[in-house]
């Protein structure tokens, strides 16, 4: 027994208990998150004996007489300092790393109250975020600093909460202070422990599973297999599809490594993994198939019933074939584009337990409530209304939270056991099971005139989309129709497949497939525009798309389009730089393309305040801020008079899931809506108290077309923003800046903006230079930290500017978002950079033989 001091008071522990569990098990402080479990990320992070340290990588034996301080223990003046520098700086979107941040900061405090910015970067160096960039981390630390230095009274604001206004985050202080709820921090008293048994190889038929060693483990609750599913084994995002597996039954072939075989619970989670290996399962292994080519290759087995295309998209509009034989100059070029993981920082939990004598209740932290309670209604064969899906703090999505990972697993075991169950993944399980951002082999041939203008493409995209379909197809549908880019040019041939393999899933990921075609695209005009002899700002700026031109896709660019203003913001920084590269695109909002979207809320007076209730998940961008300051711009009214409700399939209305940067438009718009009607009771003479239990609805329907529309000028989005992005280098190829312009419509809360670009940035330079997902025969061979991450010391200066078009749409007061166009346009400009810098083209994935990578 080891004997440690925390937050003051004497504690003692079993000598291998790891400090983080011991915090949040058995002290339940719940501020240290584990993001790793490896000491790699710094969720964790505490101070012992005053210096920062990782909690999950030291045992209490190993700490035995130290102290320990976790972000509760902190002083009350340090905690109201912290809450509002974070807050103020706008540091604060998923939050789930900002505990972590506040200790390092708390540690660099105990040598210096007047840290440099780059003394405050090193300090943050063991912490990653995945959201913000660190820009407005590094300015939250130093803020901090200056307020304890000085020892000055925390100022004081009144917001009135209007659009423009950088009102601080509703969510900023308790997830600064580790006090808001993510799933994991969650407690029942009696909750058992699941973990699903994982395949063993990529692709193998299960010839049985023998769960009686396991079953007489003293700790073990249950094995369940497949014919343990009430209802149907085969769910997924996509109802229609549902080709995912809850569980490979015997008989059946697995088509990843992270497929599920067996789900073991234990009254103790400390014994998973050990009855877990007492699970025998007999294989016949069979050849996986790697890659597109294999799985389109003559004779190659099916992965699915139906074959191993998920989806083909063949779009055609003018004469690609005259169009390019007239043209003065055409590039071609292919490129290859890889895996990468998410890397949210925190991982998949889900908890399940019964409701009533017929339901269930389910804590999550996905991005629809209403997709988990229809997915796992699905696996149970009962009534949806009889799942009760709860949304709590999400810990980071970006896409990767659209797929059950644990959610139904965890609804299973409730239901089968009739107890309440947590299902979490370690961050290794994460890394192998969750869908990943499309790999992608791209052909594209571009042409253009003498002077430059555009005049075709024929584009060729394979997109390996793993093992199951999740959003395999939407994606290779978005990839298809941006990939022409946001330039006027008429003539377009792109085909497209996703394709099974056994690789991990592929599905949603920020830019939603975007980000490979554009990176393709953006390339190609580098190249045409060295061959018509101008720049490579000026070949965007002459086929810039402006308002009442058509797109390639046909769609003809509204009144709001403001690409052209983005291009001139930043066209001195490209022409004074000694070395630059420069990228333009363009993002939809919305699912578009004819289906189905509707944003929904319900605004409600209850005790005297407004309620704002959407189902609408807030991944980080920061949603229920979003919604509070349409409401107050609506009613004029403060917002310490709104409350905004947490996702609830009993309160809160279907708003669709995060995706497509869609919630600021079409939950924002219903918002508007619904604070609209009661405005106009208001303005009829009755007062909120009078209007107690009130209910207002709003409802807003995106209408689009269809892909292959006979119109001759379709709507395939309601919505586009427009970006240009400069990335300078110095001569070593080290990036020193980053100058982007955006026009994302109106700009609700311009710092909660800022950040999300800076952090859209951030991901786009990692995917450009260091991240990667290594495969070998289908087996990831990734670490979270051997990822690539980018940390605070890796981070180039950045210049945010955000502009609007000629005139503002009517919808959600002109907003258009911006959380997946923040990180298209850098990995293309980064490349245009290298090859401004030695003359190489880089056409592959991080880019190699650069000053973050050598050639291999």
């Amino acid at each position: 027994m080891a004997s440690v001091t925390i937050n003051g008071r004497q504690y003692t522990g079993q000598d291998d208990v790891s400090l983080l569990d011991f915090l949040r098990d058995t002290l339940h402080l719940t501020a240290a998150k584990n993001g790793c479990g490896a000491g790699a990320c710094g969720a964790c992070t505490v101070l012992v004996d005053g210096r920062a340290t990782r909690a999950c990588i030291f045992t209490l034996g190993k700490l035995a007489g130290k102290q320990v301080l976790t972000v509760e223990g902190l002083s009350p003046r340090e905690k109201e300092v912290f809450a509002y520098a974070f807050a103020k700086a706008g540091a604060v979107q998923c939050g789930f790393c900002i505990p972590g941040m506040v200790m390092s900061a708390a540690g660099l405090f105990r040598q210096t109250l007047s840290p440099t910015p780059d003394e405050v970067k090193k300090a943050l160096r063991g912490n990653i975020c995945r959201c913000t960039g660190y820009a407005k981390i590094e300015e939250a630390v130093l803020l901090a600093a200056q307020l304890l230095r000085e020892d000055a009274p925390i100022p004081q604001h009144t917001f009135s909460g209007v659009l423009g206004e950088d009102f601080h985050r509703v969510d900023a202080a308790p997830k600064t202070l580790g006090s808001g709820v993510y799933v994991d921090d969650i407690h029942i008293e009696g909750m058992l422990h699941a973990s699903a048994l994982r395949a063993a190889h990529p692709r193998a038929r299960v010839l049985s599973i023998h769960t009686e060693a396991a079953l007489a483990h003293p700790h073990c609750a249950a094995v369940l297999t497949a014919k343990d599913v009430p209802g149907n084994n085969k769910i997924g995002h996509l109802e229609f599809i549902s080709d995912w597996d809850v569980l490979i039954a015997e008989g059946d072939t697995t088509r990843y490594l992270g497929d599920a075989v067996a789900l073991v619970v234990a009254d103790d989670k400390a014994y998973l993994d050990e009855i877990k290996a007492l699970v025998q399962v007999e294989y016949e292994v069979l050849p996986p198939l790697t890659c597109p080519a294999e799985a389109l290759a003559e004779g190659a087995p099916k992965l699915h019933e139906k074959g191993n295309i998920l989806s083909h998209e063949h779009l055609v509009r003018g004469d690609v074939d005259a169009a390019l034989a007239a043209s003065k100059h055409v590039v071609t070029q292919h490129y290859s584009l890889p895996f990468t993981e998410h890397a949210f920082m925190e991982p998949e939990c889900a908890i399940a337990q019964l409701e009533g004598e017929q339901g269930i209740l389910l804590y999550t932290a996905g991005q629809s409530i209403f997709d988990e309670q229809r997915e796992v209604a699905r696996m149970l064969g009962i009534d949806p209304e009889l799942v009760h899906v709860q949304g709590k703090l999400v810990g980071g999505g970006f896409g990767g939270k659209e797929d059950m990972s644990v959610q139904h697993h965890a609804a299973l075991a409730a239901w089968c056991l009739k107890k309440p169950v947590k299902v979490l993944l370690s961050r290794q399980e994460s890394i192998v099971i969750h869908p990943k951002r499309h790999a992608m082999e791209l052909d594209f041939t571009t042409g253009c005139d003498e002077e430059g203008r555009l005049t075709a493409l024929r584009a060729v995209v394979v997109a390996d989309t793993g093992a199951y379909a999740s959003l395999g197809g939407p994606v290779l549908q978005r990839a298809c129709t941006h990939a022409a880019g946001p330039y006027y040019y008429q003539n377009i041939d792109i085909d497209g497949k996703a394709v099974y393999t056994n690789n991990p899933p592929a599905g949603a990921f920020r830019g939603f497939g975007v980000s490979q075609t554009a990176f393709a695209m953006e390339c190609n005009l580098n190249l045409l525009a060295e061959k018509a002899g101008i720049s490579p700002w000026e070949i965007r700026y002459r086929n810039a798309v402006r308002p009442g031109q058509a797109l390639p896709n046909g769609q003809l660019a509204d009144d709001t389009t403001g690409l052209e203003a983005c291009l001139l913001a930043v066209k001195d920084d490209y022409e004074k730089a000694p070395i630059a590269g420069i990228a333009s695109f363009f993002k939809n909002s919305g699912v578009g393309v004819g289906l189905p979207d509707v944003g929904r809320c319900i605004v409600s007076v209850e005790g005297g305040k407004v309620h704002i209730r959407t189902s609408a998940a807030c991944i980080g961008q920061g949603l229920a801020t979003v919604v509070t300051q349409i409401v107050c711009e609506t009613l004029g009214l403060a917002p310490q008079h709104v409350e905004v409700e947490p996702p609830d399939t009993r309160r809160t209305p279907n708003s669709g899931t995060t995706t497509a940067s869609r919630q600021t438009v079409f939950t924002g718009e219903a918002t508007r809506l619904a604070a609209q009607k009661l405005k106009e009771a208001l303005d009829a003479g009755a007062s909120l108290a009078q209007l107690e239990g009130e209910e207002f609805f709003g409802e807003y329907h995106g209408e689009t077309d269809p892909m292959g529309s006979e119109k001759k000028n379709p709507v395939s989005h309601v919505a586009y923003g427009y970006a240009a992005e400069v990335v300078t280098l110095n001569p070593e190829g080290r990036v020193e800046k980053v100058v982007a312009a955006y026009d994302m419509g109106r700009v609700i809360n311009p710092k909660a903006a800022a950040g999300q670009i800076e952090g859209g940035i951030v991901m786009g330079l990692g995917y450009a230079l260091t991240e990667d997902y290594p495969l070998e025969n289908s087996v990831p061979k990734a670490k979270y930290g051997t990822l690539g991450l980018l940390r605070a010391t890796d981070v180039p200066p950045m210049d945010i500017r955000m502009l609007e078009g000629p005139k503002r749409a009517a919808t959600a007061y002109g907003a258009k978002g911006c959380g997946e166009l923040a990180t298209i346009p850098t990995a293309p400009a980064v490349t245009g950079a290298y090859y401004a810098l030695d003359g190489v083209l880089r056409t592959k994935l991080p880019m190699e033989n650069t000053y973050y990578r050598k050639k291999k």
